[in-house]
């Protein structure tokens, strides 16, 4: 049983039209995160695929491009610095902006340095890619910060039977801004006289400049949109309690730089990937475990009081157990294994339309132009089901299509060459991926606390990503021994379990505020609250404070 006692939720949400559903994609909130969304997706790939080809045509060795890719780690653990995102007001910014725009706003100011810093330097020049790596580091850890503050500006918007809606859109902006910074930047490096020939700086530079002018978008959005009315009641702290949170962050992200730059030197090198990626996982756990512990040892010693850092780091964790009990482990397996089956398959995908025998070119105009279109297509149908049905109705339509569409993967391995195939294949996959996506945000909004909203999505969202990522960086390993069809069959076959996991949840645990486990008014007990109408007596309904409304 939850530690949480059933109370009446908000009154039942009246069941909307497919018109009605659709006209929700016109509100105001919603254009609001296609604009946050477009530029949430810009900095991702200025340090991914745009940033490694400009180093490439610099002449810099393939081992070094790679190692920019860990300044994107920031999105990984930004977990650990939302607590402060969440709790630390900025000063005279938070007074006229609000907590969330306030945040934003200097998110993007600091990726817009950081595009600017990276446009500085010429990576020609060895000397000088330690300037360009602090660009990058710089950018990750800006752009997973604004992450943060824009998924808890999401949730606080709207209530959860508009967050599918919203989510949708945020999504379709995402994959603009991914095309602007993707496409988009190649084209204006090559328009500027760039080329893997006759590399020039300028050409690049200039590139940079153009993405940094388009985060100017960002900034002009963050200025005219409002602040989302918040039910949270925040202990009043002095200014000095909030320095010493973020001093008592700055040492121990200090401590996890150092081990990291100095223990990788004395582990053990090896030519196997297995070995590779186990003695890889233990250099990351052990700077983790530093830092965890000089934080620990900063609160013992008194740098911030015991009851500050709790309140920060502890309390946003210990709420979500609170509410759900024994079943936050339900939802946990749920939140960090409902993905598995497209992100695993998806890993490999690029490598496999080559190997099917399709070129560069077939594969850019159907994943990159087609699929683009289908994820966001996907998106917009998800927000449509999520208002029509009940949130874990959703999910499973959404798990079902997941799982099903990797079988045309192998139907694919019988077509070799076929571009038919590969586009019906591309199509369903994707618009499958997009519309899973959106409902499944949705859940993770509907589990967000709004007491610790940045924190809670920030642990969620990193979770769901977690073991998929890792079990997908041994799909090269699945095909070399046992070939793709076997390999999509299992892609398919593990999504199965996670048909039972959404059944469990949607039994025992109220998720959204589309679920209406109440009935009809006249459905009353004896204290004259409703009383729940599903068989089993332990479901689980949470007193949460009032979200934004319709």
């Amino acid at each position: 049983m939850s530690a949480v006692q059933p109370v009446p939720p908000n009154p039942p949400v009246a069941e909307k039209s497919w018109g009605d559903a659709a006209k929700a994609y016109l509100d105001r909130r919603a254009i609001i995160m296609l604009f946050l969304g477009f530029v949430a997706g810009i900095p991702i790939l200025l340090i991914f695929s745009s940033l490694s080809l400009w180093l490439r045509e610099a002449g810099i060795d393939r081992s070094v491009v790679t190692m920019f890719s860990w300044a994107a780690l920031g999105y990984s653990f930004k977990f650990i610095w939302a607590p402060l995102v969440d709790a630390v007001p900025l000063p005279v910014l938070t007074k006229l902006l609000g907590r969330r725009r306030s945040w934003i706003l200097i998110a993007q100011l600091m990726i817009i340095l950081a595009i600017c810093l990276m446009a500085s330097v010429n990576p020609i020049d060895d000397s000088s890619l330690v300037y360009m790596a602090v660009g990058a580091v710089l950018l990750g850890f800006s752009s997973a910060t604004q992450d943060i503050v824009i998924d808890a500006y999401r949730i606080e918007l709207a209530p959860p039977s508009l967050q599918s809606v919203l989510s949708a859109m945020y999504t379709a902006g995402y994959r603009l801004g991914m095309i602007v910074a993707g496409a988009g930047a190649l084209y204006l490096a090559d328009y500027f006289g760039s080329t893997e020939a006759l590399y020039s700086y300028e050409a690049w530079r200039n590139t940079y400049w153009v993405m940094a002018g388009v985060m100017g978008i960002g900034v002009i959005t963050t200025l005219v949109i409002h602040e989302p009315v918040s039910e949270q009641v925040r202990a009043p702290r002095k200014t000095s309690d909030y320095t010493r949170l973020v001093s008592v962050f700055a040492l121990s992200v200090v401590g996890f730089v150092l081990v990291f730059a100095n223990v990788g030197q004395l582990l053990p090198e090896t030519d196997s990937a297995v070995l590779g990626f186990l003695i890889e996982i233990v250099h990351l756990v052990l700077s983790l475990a530093t830092a965890l512990i000089i934080g620990y040892f900063l609160v013992k010693a008194g740098l911030v009081q015991k009851q500050v850092a709790v309140a920060t780091w502890v309390e946003p964790i210990a709420d979500f157990f609170r509410r759900y009990g024994k079943k936050a482990l339900l939802l946990l397996a749920l939140i960090g294994l409902y993905r598995i089956s497209d992100i695993v398959a998806g890993v490999i995908s690029n490598v496999f339309y080559l190997d099917m025998g399709f070129t560069k070119t077939d594969i850019a105009n159907a994943v990159k132009l087609v699929g683009v279109i289908m994820v966001i297509a996907g998106g917009f149908l998800g927000g449509l089901m999520a208002q029509k049905l009940r949130m874990m109705q959703a999910m499973m339509v959404g798990a079902i299509l997941a799982a099903v569409t990797n079988l045309l993967f192998v139907l694919l391995t019988y077509h070799q060459g076929s571009l038919p195939y590969m586009y019906m294949a591309v199509i369903f996959d994707n618009l499958a991926a997009g519309l899973a996506s959106a409902v499944f945000i949705a859940f993770l909004s509907a589990l967000t606390s709004i007491r610790f909203t940045a924190v809670q999505y920030a642990i969620f969202s990193s979770l769901m990503t977690l073991l998929p990522k890792v079990l997908g960086g041994y799909s090269g390993t699945i095909v070399d021994k046992m070939g793709y069809p076997f390999f999509f069959i299992f892609t398919f076959a593990i999504g199965i379990p996670i048909l039972a996991l959404i059944y469990f949840v949607d039994k025992h645990i109220v998720i959204g505020d589309n679920d209406d486990i109440y009935g009809d008014d006249d459905n009353r007990g004896d204290d004259g609250k409703p009383s729940l109408t599903k068989a089993n007596p332990n479901l689980t309904d949470t007193n949460e404070p009032p979200r934004a409304s319709e």
